[in-house]
């Protein structure tokens, strides 16, 4: 079995959306539940914690040293030396149920994001893109939103239908989508493929949301690899370290029972594990603002 060790027992009730800060050697994640925004230095195991004013689906970096963050409302700048969260744009406004939910930056610069039904039961999600040229809807009907990432030369963008137990394939030009395909479904019993990543060799990780690990595809759909994990919520992976094979693995307690708790303590920490292939470096939302 592969050596798997909470480095951060920060009991999320939905940590989601790590993120790999080189400069800062930290990974970034979010609790939507608990609707904080986290920071863990890895050098000295110290984590930072801000509050959000809403549910925070997920933070990203942006130019010139800034992030921006996914909330229920839409996509807010965040300023990290005060805590402060100022709106860009509002998305699903005539959907007020819908939060955000999952988000990633493609070699672009595009932001890619996908919004859900907070009470997880109509299709009323959708898949998005922002980018220089504004917000865009890019595909719809979905109640929980997992993803977007894409492969590592630009081309396929990957994207996870939750309920559906499926990760989906596009064919990426240009920030255009086309030739949706069905690319891997999740077979494991009780799990849920939940956030999607890339690795070096274009090959798909993804948490499993009450599969108890994270699973690997290749780039044509076969499962290569499963990570058991103690806990049953994976929700997420990010690759940091100097060599990029450090996996950062975020969980969640939400949806447990007290008796479930007692027998994972260690639910809603962030995890970590060494892995055979690098992952991509992170990329930066470019825009005007």
């Amino acid at each position: 079995m592969t050596k798997v060790d909470c480095v951060c027992a920060v009991g999320a009730q939905l940590g989601e959306g790590p993120l790999w800060s080189a400069p800062e050697q930290a990974v970034w994640f979010v609790d939507i539940k608990g609707r904080q925004v986290h920071r863990f230095d890895t050098r000295g195991s110290a984590l930072s914690s801000w509050a959000a004013p809403e549910e925070v689906g997920f933070v990203v970096k942006a130019t010139g040293g800034r992030f921006v963050a996914g909330m229920k409302s839409g996509l807010h700048s965040f300023d990290p030396t005060n805590g402060k969260f100022t709106l860009i744009t509002r998305v699903d406004s005539d959907r007020p149920r819908n939060r955000l939910n999952d988000g990633y930056v493609d070699g672009a610069g595009r932001l890619w994001f996908g919004s859900m039904d907070n009470d997880e039961s109509q299709p009323t999600g959708s898949l998005y893109r922002f980018d220089q040229r504004g917000l865009r809807r890019c595909d719809e009907n979905y109640v929980i939103t997992n993803g977007p990432t894409t492969s590592p030369d630009g081309r396929t963008l990957y994207h996870v239908d939750t309920l559906e137990r499926i990760i989906y394939a596009f064919d990426l030009n240009d920030g255009d989508l086309s030739n949706r395909r069905e690319f891997a479904r999740i077979e494991k019993p009780g799990a849920y493929p939940d956030g999607p990543a890339i690795d070096a060799d274009g090959c798909v990780w993804i948490g499993l949301f009450g599969g108890w690990g994270v699973q690997r595809f290749s780039p044509q759909g076969e499962l290569l690899q499963t990570i058991e994990m103690p806990v049953a919520n994976c929700t997420k992976v990010a690759f940091g370290g100097n060599d990029l094979r450090t996996m950062y693995i975020t969980t969640a307690w939400k949806g447990l029972s007290k008796e479930q708790l007692a027998t994972q303590p260690l639910a809603g920490g962030l995890f970590a594990t060494r892995v055979g292939t690098p992952g991509v470096a992170p990329n930066e939302v470019r825009y005007d603002g």
